[in-house]
């Protein structure tokens, strides 16, 4: 399945990162998208409990059919909203209602690509896969992707249909596809899209005090953006910007051109709720940046560099993909 280089992920017009913006100011946003040539919308069950798939939808109705034919669209299933946390649920008999849910939220017959959000440990990965593949023989999705897992599940789901894409967490400051999963994606012809690409704005240096996220933004949960850990990861900051500006381009737009770098098969989501800044994420798939600079990016935002794992540990054992702490 081809995959355009930039997509825009939807998730900050719905949930995670504090109070989202008002439909009105979401819709905008993803019209200029739409507008704009971007090349693939990923959103999700999970996003505002099936909110964010509504507002997509209605962004395509008003898009038309032709615009529609040339968007990849994605959404995901297997991840609903719980008491305090997300819940993953696998179970055939869940995605197939999510599949359909989806489908009429989004207001279209076919989803293009479809992932299972979280491998659900209590059911068999290729249970889950299984479902997904009775929906693409029924037309109802194009194909299958996997998200935050690791090589030993993409390999297994691999036996029961074709996975299309996984979708795992990956930029310069979460490096954990380099533990197997850059090199078997592309191995099997298999899309590695990249969520979270400017590391949840760190690399856009849009946070310059954890202190002020919203009370609900999940950023607040996160160790990096601890007190324990914050100050070794913000001082690394003018060094990047500096960087940038000897690119260049924008902090966000650097983040993005090296993740672009480490393979032709990798794809980048990068999500905003600002248009200013949507395109000047799109802008970034046209840069040409000195592969000796990139390298030197990747030096100074490394696993060796930054302080504190991705995840506090509740929220680690719910995700499969490599983990740097489990090899450490």
């Amino acid at each position: 399945m081809n995959l355009p280089r930039i997509g825009l992920g939807c998730m900050g017009l719905s949930h995670a990162y504090g109070v989202p913006p008002s439909e009105a100011d979401g819709l905008a946003l993803l019209r200029a998208a739409l507008d704009g040539g971007i090349g693939m919308l990923d959103t999700a069950t999970l996003y505002g409990g099936g909110r964010n798939e509504e507002l997509v939808g209605k962004a395509l109705a008003s898009a038309g059919s032709a615009r529609r034919a040339e968007l990849v669209l994605a959404s995901k299933g297997g991840l609903t909203p719980g008491a305090g946390a997300s819940v993953a649920d696998g179970r055939p008999e869940t995605l197939r209602a999510q599949v359909d849910a989806s489908l009429q939220r989004l207001g279209v017959e076919h989803i293009d690509l479809y992932y299972l959000h979280r491998w659900d440990q209590r059911v068999p990965i290729g249970d889950s896969v299984g479902a997904l593949a009775e929906a693409v023989t029924a037309g109802k999705i194009g194909a299958i992707g996997l998200s935050e897992v690791s090589v030993a599940r993409l390999r297994e789901a691999q036996q029961v249909a074709p996975i299309a894409a996984v979708q795992n967490e990956y930029s310069l400051w979460s490096r954990n596809p380099e533990l197997g999963m850059l090199e078997a994606t592309r191995a099997a012809g298999v899309a590695l899209v990249a969520f979270s690409p400017v590391a949840r704005g760190f690399l856009s240096v849009a946070v310059t005090d954890p202190d002020s996220l919203p009370p609900r933004d999940i950023r607040r949960g996160m160790p990096r953006f601890q007190p324990e850990h914050w100050p070794a990861n913000a001082a690394l900051l003018p060094a990047w910007g500096a960087l940038a500006v000897e690119a260049g381009c924008t902090p966000s737009q650097l983040a993005l051109a090296w993740v672009l770098s480490r393979g032709q098969h990798v794809v980048a989501i990068p999500g905003t709720t600002s248009i200013a800044h949507l395109h000047e994420d799109v802008a970034a798939e046209h840069l040409i940046v000195d592969e000796a600079l990139l390298a030197r990016a990747g030096e100074l935002i490394d696993t060796a560099t930054v302080s504190g794992p991705r995840y506090a540990p509740g929220a680690a054992a719910a995700v499969d993909s490599e983990s740097f702490e489990d090899v450490a």
